[in-house]
């Protein structure tokens, strides 16, 4: 049920610290934090929401956060998100959305560290799974869609690959304030996901394309049509993202862990990560950062070949845009198209590029690409441990094993892996890998290449008579 929380005197939050800025330090432009912008006006790059901070009331240290466990009943303290409003001040406390979420688990995975090759107790699994719509997106949008009601806004739109449309699904459906519009590309989403969406009375436009292609399209039709646009090009996004990193450091009783490890795809996850830690860094509530490592699958590859083999950077600012323009170029003239079992992360023209490339400087990062292989079985062993996850979210858990391989983690390093959705996300891949059923296999699996399910649990046939029941029980188990 969707929750307004309420305000008090003593802690309405002074909106007028909070800004819209340009990411180019060479303009640097700022814009009110009430207005609706996805890019700068003079110089057509992304924004960040900046602050005051010397304005905001900022707690003293970490662990004061602790104080809001106790003022649970409040619906803004019972969110995971807005239980750390004072680190993301765009809004007043009385105009806040939430439906609960980041109700989020750090789990230590001892198991799946051994299969990492990590030392015990030094593996954790962030479970954004459990958020109301069943991914990490509920962290941004429950930001955005607050900044959307602010505005005014009747229509909010997005281009998906499933998470953000189910994402942005539920939270019209629970205001009834909204209309949700979402794009999706044919054939490239999971019925998991689409049935969210389709189920929250979302309307649902299906092009013929990818995601790349849908998101050039929604971009239009936001500007044309004046509808609210939601995807990780909206800054308020991220805002909301940030707090997944905050939630981490409070498991580990605020010690900052050794190695962030995520999933890239629309790269907004790495982009909101540095940020996060730049600020807590900034204003003093931590003394180190962690390294950034982000993982893309190996058929949408573009943050790799840029960063790894082309050697894009940051470089303050100032990025050389010519391998860009060329490995983009390349892209079209082959008609190069992402191809993943890992859907989520299946885009070629990651919109927070840059961001990205920022948090990867801010974060001493590294990037890894590993194939559709590796990721389902590092899947079937997270599943194993008893929290599964979509595709996408093992990605992290290959790149673990990969840079533990080469030696860029250390055994006793303290790593983070996020799982960004639900194993129910998409459950055709799940049944796939675990199949006696070679048809499924073949046509779901080993068409993106993969092999083999060397970790898969596959159900038993036998006949309907009670003593073969019991024999195969007592010969399996």
């Amino acid at each position: 049920m969707l929750q307004s929380a309420g305000a008090t005197a003593a802690n309405q939050s002074q909106t007028d610290i909070a800004f819209q800025r340009c990411i180019n330090p060479s303009c640097a432009a700022t814009y009110e934090a009430r207005s609706v912008r996805t890019a700068c006006d003079r110089c057509g790059e992304l924004l960040d929401i900046a602050y005051e901070w010397d304005r905001a009331s900022v707690p003293a240290k970490l662990s004061d956060f602790e104080a809001m466990w106790s003022r649970r009943y409040e619906p803004m303290r019972f969110s995971g998100v807005w239980r750390f409003h004072e680190l993301l001040p765009f809004c007043r406390p009385d105009e806040i959305v939430t439906v609960g979420e980041g109700q989020t688990l750090l789990q230590q995975a001892d198991a799946v560290a051994k299969f990492v090759g990590m030392n015990p107790g030094q593996l954790h699994l962030q479970y954004e799974g459990m958020n109301p719509s069943g991914s990490f997106k509920d962290n941004g949008m429950c930001a955005a869609f607050t900044h959307a009601c602010m505005m005014g806004a009747q229509r909010a739109a997005c281009a998906s690959t499933g998470n953000t449309s189910a994402s942005l699904a539920l939270y019209c459906s629970a205001t009834q304030k909204m209309k949700a519009v979402i794009f999706i590309g044919s054939g490239k989403i999971s019925y998991g996901k689409l049935s969210q969406a389709l189920d929250y009375g979302a309307l649902t436009v299906q092009i013929a394309g990818d995601f790349d292609d849908a998101m050039i399209r929604v971009k239009q039709i936001s500007e044309q049509l004046g509808i609210y646009l939601v995807n990780s090009v909206n800054p308020f996004r991220l805002e909301g993202q940030k707090t997944i990193m905050f939630r981490i450091l409070e498991a580990l009783r605020w010690q900052v862990p050794d190695w962030i490890v995520v999933p890239g795809g629309n790269l907004g996850n790495s982009s909101a990560f540095g940020k996060a830690f730049a600020e807590l860094k900034q204003l003093g509530l931590i003394d180190r950062l962690p390294r950034l490592a982000v993982i893309n699958a190996a058929g949408a590859d573009t943050l790799y070949e840029l960063y790894e083999r082309r050697g894009v950077r940051w470089n303050d600012g100032k990025v050389d845009m010519d391998p860009i323009r060329a490995y983009n170029d390349h892209m079209d003239r082959e008609g190069l198209k992402a191809d993943t079992i890992a859907s989520a992360i299946e885009i070629n023209r990651p919109v927070n590029l840059k961001k990205c490339l920022r948090a990867l400087d801010t974060m001493d990062g590294v990037v890894r690409q590993v194939c559709d292989q590796d990721i389902l079985d590092a899947k079937a062993q997270v599943g194993a441990g008893g929290f599964g996850c979509e595709p996408a979210s093992a990605a992290s858990v290959a790149g673990a094993k990969l840079l533990r391989r080469e030696g860029v983690i250390a055994p006793s390093d303290r790593v983070v892996c996020v799982l960004t959705g639900h194993e129910l996300k998409d459950p055709t891949a799940t049944v796939a890998y675990h199949t006696t059923d070679q048809e499924m296999f073949n046509k779901v699996l080993a068409s993106r290449g993969v092999q083999k399910a060397s970790h898969a649990n596959r159900a038993i046939a036998v006949p309907n008579e009670l003593d073969d029941i019991i024999k195969a029980i007592q010969l399996y188990s």
